[in-house]
């Protein structure tokens, strides 16, 4: 019966410690929610992508008919989960952009809707850059 009472206390106790906790939201990865600029780059946006986590849209900068930068301008952040998975998908998906210089980029496991709306936001903002754009698929 005493191990049963001091086993019921404890869990009170833990719970009590646990809900007083203030939780603190995560921050959002994005700060000022707009693109560093990369000097002497021109720069396109590309659309916003509804998600069923919230918009995704990225900004690119290309200088020299290269794309030298891909920066979120908005990630889904409805949720504290959302901004981790959007947080440490959006550097991944923004180095193999950089890297195949396109938008056909490998999806990040657990962040497939970023992933998505991240690659057709990104080869919108493609398609207003001419010297990045194949012949005959420009918008």
């Amino acid at each position: 019966m005493r191990r049963a009472l001091l086993a019921l206390v404890t869990t009170v106790v833990g719970l009590v410690v646990l809900l007083d906790v203030e939780v603190t939201p995560l921050p959002s990865p994005l700060a000022a929610g707009a693109a560093t600029p990369v000097p002497g780059a021109t720069t396109a946006t590309g659309t916003s992508v509804a998600t069923g986590y919230g918009p995704v849209q990225v900004q690119i900068a290309v200088s020299d008919e290269e794309l030298v930068a891909v920066t979120p301008i908005s990630l889904p952040a409805e949720d504290p989960r959302s901004v981790e998975l959007s947080s440490r998908a959006a550097p991944l998906l923004a180095q193999e952009a950089i890297s195949a210089q396109s938008a056909d980029v490998d999806m990040v496991s657990g962040a497939t809707y970023t992933s998505r709306g991240y690659a057709e936001s990104l080869q919108s903002a493609l398609d207003q850059v001419p010297a990045l754009t194949p012949t005959g698929q420009g918008s």
